[in-house]
C-alpha cells in the first residue's frame, strides 16, 4: 500500500496528522535534504555562471488633458482618460510591430546579443547545431530563389523575439505613466533600446494622426466634389422646374399670389366705397322722402354750385325787396327780378337733381367695379389654385437643394478645418524621463537567488519526498498488513546486518544458523512469536500442518520455513518440514543437497518415508526433501497419495511446515494450502507490494486455505521505527534491551 494509507490515523479523522507528517519526514530526511541540496547547488551555479544584465528605464506619460489651439475637434481625437485606455497603451508598445521598428532603428541584426547566429557556439550548442544539421542531411534537399531572402527574414524575426522578451512595459500603478524597461549585456545599448521605444512610440503616435489626417482630407475632398455636382444639379433642377411652371419669384411669393393679395386689397376698398356711396345716396333719398328741403340736405350744401346759386339768389332777392318798396309788385323792373329769382330757384332744383343723379351714378360705377374686382379675384384664385400644385414639387425641389447646400457646406467647412489642423497635431504622450546608462547590474540578483534556492530547494525536497511516498506501494509494518488484508500481522523478522568486517570479507549470516547460534536474538526471537501464533490459531483443534508461502519468489518463505522449524524442534516440539517447492528445492539445499529420494519417490511409493527423511543434527528438525530432477507434471498435491501422507505425518509429528512454492506462480501452492490447517503468507518489507500480496491472498481464499495471518521478513527495525506511531516497530528502541542484539 502506500503511504498515505500507513499515514493516515487509525480513527479515521480527516484531520491532519501532524505526528504522522514528523515521520514521513522522518524516514525521508535524506532524500529531502539531496533533492534540496542538488536544487540549491544548481540555483547557485546558474547563478554564478550566469551573464550579467543591465536594465534601463524610460518613462512616457499619457496627455489626458487636451490642448486646442483652434476651436474645432481634430480629425484623430485624444485618448479619454480612462484606466481602459493606459491599458490599450501598454498593449501598444508591447505589440511586435514597434519592435521591428527599434530593431530596425538600432540595427539590432547586427548585435550578437540578439542575433544568435553571430555568437560563438559553446559546447552545447555546438552539440545542438550539429545534431540539427546531421537530420537536415538527412532530409531532401530544399531549394528555392528566395533561400537567402528567408533565412534573413528568419533571422530577423528571431532577433525581434529576443527584444521583446529583453523589454518589459508596465504601468506604474494607476497612474497615466507607463515604464519602458529594456535589459542587455551592455549597458548603453540597455538605455538605448528604452530610449528608441519611447521615441518610437511617440512616432507612431504622431504617424497616426497624419495618416488619419491625411486619409479624412483625401476622403473629404472626393466627397466635396460630389457633394458640389450635387449641388449644382438640385439648384438648377429647381430653377427648371419654376420656369416651366411659370411660378415667377416676387419676393418669396408667386405672381399669382401677389395678384390675389393686390387684387383683395383693392376689392376691400371698393367695396368700402360702394358702401360709403350708397350710404350719402340712401341718406339724401331718406331726407327727400320726409319731405326736407332738398337746400337743406347736405350733400347739397356742400355743392359749390349750389352756395353760389344761393349767393345769387340772395343778391336777387335784396334787390327784389328793394324795388318792391320802391315801385310797387307790377313796376316792370320788379318783374325782371322776379324773372330772375325765378330762374335762380330753377337753376337751384336743377343742380339738386344732378347731384342726386351724381350719387345714384358713383353707386352704379363702384358696384361695377366691385364686381369686376371680384372677377379678377375669382380669376387670380383659379390661377393660384393651379399654382398651389406646382408648388408643392417646388417645396421639395427647394428642399432637396437646400439639404445638399447644407451638407456641402458642412463638409466645405470640414475640409477647410482638416488643413487647418494637420500642422497642430500632436502626440498623446510625452517623455518624461530618458533612461540612464545603469552602473550596477540588475540580473543576477544573489541574494535574490539565493532566498529563491533556498525556497527551490524546501519545494524540491517537499516533492521528492512526497513522490516517494505516492509511488512507495511497499509493505511497511503491521499496521499496513492489518489495514489493507484484513489478516493479523504475525511477526517482522528482523533483517540481518552482517558487521563491518563481515561486508569487507563478503561473509554472509546463514539465518537458519542464526536462530542456533543466537537463541535470545530479536530474530529468533520473531520465529517463536510465529510459533505462538500458530498454536494460539488452534484453540478449536491442533494446528499441526501450516503451509508457508509468498506472492512472489525472493520473500523469505523457505528462511520463514527453515528458521520456524528449528526454533520449533529446539523448544522440544518433534517438527517436520517438507519441501514442496519441486522446481528450486531451496529447502532441501539448505540442509542437504545430496538426497537419493525424497517426497516425490515416497508418494510413487518407489522409496519409504523412513528412508528419505533427513534429521538436522543440531536441533533435531526433521526434513522432508526433493530430489533433484524429479519434477512431474502430474497433480501430485492434489493426489490421494499426498492426503494419506499428511494424514500418517500428523500422527507421527507434532509440527509440520510445509514450504510451498510462491502462489502467484505455481498452482501447486493452492492445493497445497487448502489441505493445510493453516497458511502464512511470508512478505518483505518494503519489497512486497500491496496489490501482490492481496492478489496472493484472494487465490489462497479461492483455494479454501485457511490464511492465519502475514510475516513481514528481511524488516530493518531501526528504520521501521519511522514508520509512526501507532506501529509496533515505532517502540523498538524501548523493548530492544529484551534481546541479545
Amino acid at each position: 500500500m502506500s503511504d498515505q494509507a500507513h499515514t493516515a490515523p487509525n480513527d479515521g479523522d480527516d484531520l491532519i496528522d501532524l505526528r504522522q507528517l514528523v515521520t514521513v519526514f522522518r524516514r525521508r530526511f535524506w532524500s529531502f535534504i539531496a533533492a534540496g541540496f542538488l536544487v540549491f547547488v544548481a540555483v547557485i551555479v546558474f547563478t554564478l555562471q550566469a551573464t550579467p544584465l543591465y536594465t534601463a528605464t524610460s518613462s512616457v506619460v499619457l496627455n489626458m488633458r487636451e490642448e486646442r489651439v483652434v476651436d474645432f475637434e481634430s480629425v484623430l481625437s485624444g485618448m479619454p482618460p480612462d484606466s481602459a485606455a493606459v491599458d490599450t497603451e501598454v498593449e501598444i508598445l508591447r505589440s511586435r510591430a514597434l519592435a521591428e521598428g527599434v530593431v530596425d532603428r538600432l540595427d539590432l541584426v547586427s548585435v550578437p546579443e540578439f542575433n544568435s547566429d553571430l555568437r560563438d557556439p559553446g559546447f552545447m550548442q555546438g552539440l545542438a547545431g550539429g545534431l540539427r544539421n546531421f537530420f537536415s542531411a538527412l532530409l531532401p534537399a530544399q531549394t528555392g530563389a528566395g533561400s537567402d531572402y528567408d533565412q534573413a527574414s528568419q533571422a530577423r524575426e528571431r532577433v525581434v523575439n529576443a527584444l521583446m522578451d529583453a523589454r518589459s512595459v508596465r504601468r506604474a500603478g494607476l497612474t497615466h505613466v507607463i515604464e519602458i524597461s529594456a535589459t542587455s549585456e551592455i549597458p548603453r545599448l540597455a538605455r538605448d533600446i528604452a530610449d528608441a521605444y519611447a521615441d518610437a512610440y511617440m512616432v507612431s503616435q504622431l504617424e497616426a494622426k497624419f495618416e488619419a489626417t491625411e486619409r479624412a482630407n483625401s476622403w473629404l475632398d472626393e466627397r466635396i466634389q460630389v457633394l458640389r455636382e450635387e449641388v449644382r444639379a438640385r439648384e438648377q433642377a429647381v430653377a427648371n422646374y419654376r420656369n416651366e411652371q411659370g411660378l415667377v419669384d416676387a419676393d418669396g411669393a408667386t405672381v399669382a399670389e401677389q395678384q390675389v393679395t393686390d387684387i383683395n386689397s383693392q376689392l376691400a376698398v371698393q367695396r368700402a366705397e360702394l358702401s360709403e356711396a350708397r350710404a350719402r345716396l340712401d341718406a339724401v333719398r331718406s331726407q327727400i322722402e320726409r319731405g326736407v328741403r332738398a337746400d337743406t340736405i347736405g350733400e347739397v350744401l356742400r355743392s359749390d354750385v349750389i352756395r353760389e346759386l344761393r349767393r345769387q339768389q340772395a343778391e336777387v332777392a335784396r334787390r327784389q325787396a328793394e324795388i318792391s318798396s320802391r315801385y310797387g309788385p307790377r313796376h316792370p323792373e320788379m318783374l325782371t327780378v322776379d324773372r330772375e329769382l325765378a330762374d335762380i330757384n330753377q337753376q337751384i332744383e336743377s343742380e339738386i337733381d344732378r347731384i342726386v343723379a351724381n350719387l345714384e351714378n358713383e353707386v352704379n360705377v363702384s358696384a361695377q367695379r366691385l364686381r369686376s374686382l371680384e372677377q379678377s379675384l375669382n380669376e387670380a384664385r383659379s390661377e393660384l389654385a393651379t399654382d398651389n400644385s406646382a408648388i408643392v414639387r417646388l417645396r421639395e425641389l427647394e428642399r432637396e437643394a437646400e439639404a445638399s447646400r447644407a451638407l456641402f457646406e458642412s463638409f466645405l467647412n470640414r475640409f477647410r478645418q482638416t488643413n487647418e489642423s494637420g500642422g497642430l497635431a500632436e502626440a498623446d504622450a510625452r517623455i518624461i524621463a530618458g533612461a540612464a546608462v545603469p552602473q550596477a547590474p540588475s540580473s543576477p540578483n544573489l541574494l535574490l537567488n539565493l532566498a529563491l534556492g533556498i525556497v527551490l530547494a524546501g519545494v524540491a525536497g517537499v516533492g521528492v519526498v512526497f513522490a516517494l511516498e505516492m509511488l512507495d506501494n511497499g509493505l511497511h509494518s503491521d499496521t499496513d498488513i492489518e489495514r489493507n488484508f484484513g489478516l493479523p500481522h504475525i511477526a517482522s523478522v528482523p533483517l540481518l546486518k552482517p558487521g563491518l568486517l563481515a561486508r569487507f570479507s563478503g561473509v554472509k549470516i546463514d539465518p537458519g544458523d542464526y536462530v542456533i547460534k543466537k537463541p535470545l536474538s530479536s530474530f529468533a526471537e520473531s520465529f517463536r512469536t510465529i510459533r505462538s501464533a500458530i498454536r494460539v490459531s488452534g484453540i478449536d483443534g491442533d494446528t499441526k500442518v501450516v503451509a508457508i508461502t509468498s506472492a512472489l519468489p525472493g520473500e523469505g518463505k523457505t528462511t520463514t520455513t527453515l528458521s520456524l522449524g528449528r526454533i520449533s524442534a529446539m523448544a522440544g516440539t518433534k517438527t517436520l518440514i517438507v519441501d514442496c517447492d519441486l522446481r528450486r528445492r531451496l529447502l532441501t539445499k539448505a540442509i542437504s543437497d545430496k538426497v537419493e529420494a525424497g517426497l516425490l519417490e515416497v508418494l510413487s511409493g518407489e522409496a519409504q518415508l523412513s528412508d528419505v527423511l533427513v534429521t538436522d543434527p543440531e536441533t533435531g528438525m526433521v526434513l522432508l526433501p526433493v530430489r533433484e530432477t524429479t519434477f512431474t507434471p502430474r497433480d501430485v498435491f492434489g493426489s490421494r497419495s499426498f492426503i494419506d501422507l499428511l494424514e500418517r505425518l500428523r500422527g507421527e509429528y507434532d509440527q509440520i511446515i510445509l514450504d510451498t512454492a510462491p502462489v502467484l506462480a505455481v498452482a501447486d501452492t493452492r492445493e497445497i494450502a487448502g489441505q493445510a490447517d493453516a497458511v502464512i503468507v511470508a512478505a518483505r518489507w518494503k519489497k512486497s507490494t500491496v496489490g501482490v500480496v492481496r492478489k496472493a491472498l484472494l487465490e489462497l481464499r479461492a483455494s479454501k486455505a485457511n490464511v492465519i495471518g502475514v510475516v513481514l521478513n528481511s524488516v530493518d527495525l531501526e528504520a521501521q521505527a519511522r514508520y509512526g506511531y501507532d506501529t509496533q516497530g515505532y517502540y523498538y528502541q524501548s523493548y530492544r534491551k529484551y534481546y541479545s542484539n
